[in-house]
């Protein structure tokens, strides 16, 4: 059954890979569709960062050294630290936390 899943999602994906070269130059050139295109990797890269920062076993939401960790890069942004730096403080900031024993 697994192989069943892997080939769909490879046809899948040769398809909008395909879909790509199909389409005309004159309709992916359009203000709204440029728009649309430069904003949808923002939203999946906020849905995966929300449900893997809270998401839980069974559904429930989990709080631990995550939402810290994202709490300071929050800040970091904010303050607008270098990228490198925002990663390293929220990675370090959720280390401690754990090591201090404050959230699992």
């Amino acid at each position: 059954m697994i192989w069943v899943t892997v080939l769909g999602a490879s046809l899948s994906c040769y398809l909008l890979k395909l879909l790509g070269y199909v389409v005309p130059q004159h309709v992916l050139e359009k203000p709204a569709v440029l728009r649309v295109t430069a904003l949808i990797p923002v939203g999946f890269l906020a849905a995966l960062l929300a449900v893997q920062t809270v998401a839980g076993d069974g559904g429930a939401l989990t709080i631990d050294a995550r939402v810290a960790g994202l709490a300071t890069a929050l800040v970091a942004l904010l303050l607008r630290a270098p990228f490198l730096l925002v990663i390293i403080s929220a990675a370090a900031t959720a280390a401690l936390t754990r090591a201090l024993g404050l959230m699992s």
